[in-house]
């Protein structure tokens, strides 16, 4: 057993493979045996100490992952040894082993492999959280998606396909442009050489969309809350390139806008949504409305090639390790 632990905040030199011995199990806990993790941009922001470490050092990153049981708390009611589930927590998922809380583990339905569920459960639920909670798309919606070609934007983009709004997504070349095409998006614009907001106000005749999702920040925020039409909502969840610190109150008042900065894990944190949730993503994946085709796999211990390749945009759709 072994995990691969950042040694403290920094660049991937901190990435340090070590064996591990496992803590007794609490009686609400279960002991999981990962087969796949996913690879998210929130751990590299843990990786760098863009989010604050909850110990000072050696943490173990990664926030999702796939595998099978292997011991239940005696309190633990509704898992079995053998069980196939998933999770999406916090930190701790570089590892061939992991113990949680059993009311933060979904079961697997047998239609969906490891791989797909590890590629899947945050960036999905995270999909669900955006499109349903943070902002309740709906068929006569309009809708901006920064990163449409990464792993939560080809999400979003089949999600919304089956809702019926008129998406449109950005990426950086051609190539991902029509990768997003392919997976849901009605409109694509080539950040790297269209503006995006000129081709937003083309495409809506100058009226502007509902919603912008934004994950990108410092480079594309500001355009963001042009792009809206009067009373629109931007909905920022992540800062790939930076945070964007420019913003004042007033600039809400530009159009009466709605800005809100949710996060998965205040989502996550009710039993009742994660079970709703997963039942919404996993029906969808096992009909092939979604379609989980784009995913670069890794061994465990290469995590630090794969943080390099998602920090400069060589990856598209979901990264996971495989152990």
């Amino acid at each position: 057993m072994y995990s691969i632990v950042a040694t403290q905040p920094g660049d991937i030199s901190v990435l340090q493979k070590q064996e591990i011995e496992l803590s007794e199990i609490l009686p609400n806990q279960v002991l999981i045996k990962n087969q796949s993790i996913g690879v998210n941009f929130i751990d590299i922001y843990f990786r760098k100490g863009l989010y604050p470490w909850p110990q000072e050092n050696n943490l173990v990153l990664g926030s999702e992952g796939a595998g099978t049981i292997e011991a239940v708390g005696t309190d633990v009611v509704n898992f079995r040894i053998g069980d196939r589930v998933a999770y999406a927590q916090p930190n701790n998922a570089y590892s061939t082993h992991r113990i949680l809380d059993a009311n933060f583990v979904v079961r697997i339905p047998d239609a969906i492999s490891f791989d797909q569920a590890a590629a899947a459960m945050l960036k999905g639920l995270t999909v669900r959280y955006l499109l349903r909670d943070s902002f309740e798309v709906k068929p006569h919606h309009t809708v901006l998606f920064h990163a449409a070609a990464g792993g939560v934007g080809l999400i979003a983009g089949q999600w919304m396909r089956v809702i019926g709004a008129k998406a449109i997504g950005t990426a950086g070349n051609d190539d991902k442009c029509n990768l997003a095409k392919n997976h849901g998006y009605e409109e694509t614009i080539n950040y790297s050489n269209e503006n995006f907001l000129d081709r937003v106000q083309e495409m809506t005749n100058q009226l502007g969309v509902d919603v912008v999702y934004d994950s990108v920040g410092k480079d594309t925020m500001f355009n963001s809350f042009k792009a809206l039409k009067r009373h629109g909502t931007v909905v920022s969840f992540g800062q790939s390139s930076g945070a964007y610190t420019d913003l004042q109150m007033t600039d809400l008042a530009f159009g009466s806008f709605h800005l809100t900065r949710p996060t998965l894990f205040h989502f996550y944190a009710n039993r009742n949504w994660l079970e709703n949730a997963s039942a919404d993503l996993f029906e969808l994946i096992s009909s092939e409305k979604i379609i989980l085709d784009q995913i670069t796999k890794y061994p465990l211990e290469d995590v630090a090639q794969a943080h390099t390749d998602i920090e400069n945009r060589k990856t598209t759709g979901s990264v996971i390790l495989e152990i």
